[in-house]
């Protein structure tokens, strides 16, 4: 009998461990396919941006542009509530095909988008209802991506699983990255700017299909179907959000507030740091997505391992490196970006290496805060928040402060973030070994 009980263990225990493998594999794939739509944009802006906008001005143009792009994240936390809401509501696997549909056909329709000077002003309208689709797709990505692979994951394992979120957004920006790398590397010049950013659009979008057949695949989390068996019949699930404030403020407040280094750093690093050297150095646009595809190839890889190391010491160093590391890092950083490729290089690994410890962590930390009736939204809503306010105005507000001859302040934006974080961090409870359930 002993043995039996034994022999039980142990296949239910395999059966979990496929069940996470298989849940990592459908979720992070899907992920990747959104965030490829996601980083296609800020990888052209520069090339497309022209298109969109009367002639004559390409630094007013480039900034428009990337206002739209801050758009997609003022929208997100729109998306975070409603899809938030009806992943809580109706489960992740609902809310995650959902959403990558739409981000999809949103990308899709800024490929194939007329230019001003087909269509006049409903080129820039066309744009603005694009990415507001898109930022109301990711919005709701994130929540719904994040409760999935934690409450998927195995014992011990939350930030491990949690990770993998984390790389799929980098293994999407790296591929929208290999993307512009080939399409302006292959292509000549001319036909990069009438045709080839185009191209790149829906190449992304058609990933979309593989990623919505693969969630199609995936099976419903337990945490969810228990969340739901407890709440059935009571109301409770027709207030999600409503829920999530008004018993969980604090949570809220604290995923709100440790997001703001993140977000800043995230999206200076992993998305526009080529943009923002070839504008402020001159540096060749292919050198510097080349540098960038470099350094997300060396991130992507060591997530996983991050996410293993939290698991094992705790989110609080972790967390705490990664902000105390870029406080001492911002300044030097942005004095080395001289137009020389390797200095380029040498920032962009460094900047990502410190980036493992947010990554790694965000996500099992955030799903850590809620119980699994209001997690999706808990999650997706005070981080689409941090992300609107804090991460979509970096392109525009390092363009803006170079253009302006005010390029040398950039480094201290991503020093008083990361300041920030760091007292945040410090101060928060740790969670690594706390139920979830």
């Amino acid at each position: 009998m002993p043995m039996n009980h034994t022999r039980l263990g142990t296949v239910r225990a395999k059966e979990l461990d496929r069940k996470s493998r298989r849940a990592i594999v459908a979720g992070s794939i899907g992920n990747a396919v959104e965030f490829i739509d996601w980083a296609v944009y800020t990888t052209f802006s520069s090339v497309f941006a022209h298109h969109f906008f009367p002639p004559g001005n390409d630094g007013a143009a480039l900034l428009s542009t990337l206002a739209i792009f801050a758009v997609g994240f003022v929208v997100r936390p729109v998306g975070a509530a409603i899809m938030g809401a009806y992943a809580d509501r109706h489960g992740r696997k609902k809310g995650l095909v959902l959403t990558i549909g739409l981000m999809a056909a949103a990308t899709f329709v800024i490929g194939v988008s007329p230019s001003y000077a087909q269509a006049g002003l409903a080129a820039p309208v066309i744009l603005v209802v694009a990415r507001v689709a898109q930022g109301f797709a990711a919005g709701g990505e994130f929540g719904s991506a994040s409760a999935f692979l934690v409450e998927s994951a195995g014992p011990g394992r939350r930030a491990f699983a949690g990770s993998w979120q984390q790389v799929s957004v980098g293994a999407g920006i790296l591929i929208a990255s290999g993307m512009g790398a080939i399409v302006t590397s292959a292509l000549p010049r001319q036909a990069v700017d009438s045709w080839g950013w185009r191209l790149a659009f829906v190449v992304a979008s058609l990933f979309g299909l593989a990623g919505l057949w693969l969630r199609r695949s995936v099976d419903e989390t337990d945490s969810f179907r228990r969340g739901e068996s407890r709440t059935t019949g009571s109301g409770e699930r027709r207030n999600v959000l409503v829920r999530m404030v008004r018993e969980h403020p604090k949570a809220a407040l604290r995923v709100f507030g440790l997001n703001i280094a993140g977000v800043v750093l995230y999206n200076m690093w992993l998305t526009y740091l080529p943009t923002y050297a070839a504008i402020s150095t001159h540096i060749p646009l292919n050198q510097a997505l080349l540098a960038n595809v470099i350094g997300l190839v060396a991130f992507v890889i060591l997530l996983p391992f991050a996410g293993l190391l939290s698991d094992k010491i705790g989110r609080k160093p972790t967390m705490t490196a990664f902000a105390g590391g870029f406080l001492v890092l911002a300044w030097p950083a942005f004095r080395l970006l001289t137009g020389d490729f390797r200095l380029l290089l040498l920032v962009q690994v460094a900047g990502l290496v410190l980036l493992l410890g947010y990554s790694a962590n965000v996500v099992a930390i955030m799903a850590e805060q809620f119980p699994p009736e209001v997690r999706a939204t808990g999650i997706g809503l005070p981080y689409a928040l941090a992300v609107a306010i804090f991460g979509g105005t970096v392109p525009y507000l390092t363009t803006f402060l170079t253009t302006h001859g005010l390029g040398t302040w950039v480094w201290s934006y991503c020093a008083i973030a990361a300041a920030i974080g760091l007292i945040i961090y410090l101060t928060m409870p740790e969670t690594k070994d706390k139920r979830i359930e």
